[in-house]
């Protein structure tokens, strides 16, 4: 990797995706004027952008470089975002602060955020679509993966399951089949469009599946985290309020294990998440440090 910290790849990564997305998102000053501003508000009010991040690392552990996945990453970035817009509305989970900041149903109307959303999805896709440095079947591929992920057998699926289980106890087999949809879908699509991304990627089947076997797992991962910090969190730093999954009900790692356990699992799932990526050299070096930046971020 020729970042000599991870810090250094996540704030390439950031910046590059932070360029496009400023460039390419519609402008305030076009009709209509406020829905833009409410896209332009919910997709570039800061964020870690880590399945960017990833989508590029993938790139490059397939012998690409970073730039060759920005298409790819910013309309997963674009995905989030819708998804995090409705993910806070009354009706979803009811959040007044997002990154620190009035959510956007908050800032702006229920109404406005609702079709910010919608159109920040739809423009994910058209961005896709549109990629004419990417072969015809490989934008379909890309398409074809990230609707999969964002659809009922992903993302939106996981959320609704996670509705319905506010107040239930889920067991673990439910826990994970639950957050390998709301959580770990777009992050498996992230690594598996960013290798897409690649014309001639390195390594066969084999070297893919591995990427794959390592995308579920900092999926987990990443949500694993997330639980703890939702406990021990600053809401200053995690931008969003300490201890509102536990105010909700609403089952969680820590709730079902323990935070030992859960700390525990985050370990195990580090774990995999190195073994999967054994059969690489260097070239997947910024793969292994966002594993390790996901299981130990504060925020």
């Amino acid at each position: 990797m020729p970042y000599a910290r991870t810090e250094d790849f996540l704030a390439t990564c950031a910046a590059l995706t932070d360029h496009a997305l400023e460039e390419r998102l519609p402008a305030t000053e076009e009709a209509p004027g406020r829905l833009h501003e409410a896209m332009r508000y919910s997709v570039l009010g800061g964020g870690k952008r880590i399945r960017p991040a990833l989508a590029m690392a993938a790139a490059c552990a397939v012998g690409g470089e970073p730039e060759q996945a920005l298409v790819c990453a910013c309309a997963v970035e674009l995905i989030h975002a819708y998804s995090l817009i409705h993910d806070d509305l009354p009706a979803m989970d009811d959040d007044d602060l997002r990154r620190g900041r009035p959510t956007t149903h908050i800032r702006f109307d229920q109404a406005t955020a609702i079709l910010a959303g919608d159109a920040l999805q739809a423009l994910a896709f058209e961005w896709l679509a549109g990629a004419h440095s990417l072969t015809a079947d490989t934008r379909l591929a890309m398409v074809q993966k990230l609707a999969a992920a964002s659809g009922t057998g992903g993302m939106v699926g996981g959320q609704a399951i996670d509705l319905g289980a506010v107040g239930r106890d889920l067991s673990l087999e439910q826990l994970e089949q639950m957050h390998r949809r709301k959580t770990g879908a777009l992050i498996e699509a992230s690594v598996r469009l960013g290798v897409l991304s690649v014309p001639a990627a390195a390594g066969g089947p084999s070297h893919h599946d591995s990427l794959d076997h390592y995308a579920r797992a900092i999926g987990l991962a990443f949500q694993v985290q997330d639980d703890l910090l939702d406990i021990e969190g600053d809401t200053s730093i995690i931008g969003k309020p300490q201890g509102s999954d536990a105010a909700r009900s609403k089952p969680t790692y820590p709730a079902l294990m323990g935070v030992d356990g859960a700390r525990a699992y985050l370990a195990t799932l580090l774990e995999q998440c190195r073994d999967s990526l054994s059969g690489f050299g260097p070239e997947a070096d910024a793969l292994r440090g966002m594993a390790e930046f996901v299981v130990s971020r504060r925020y």
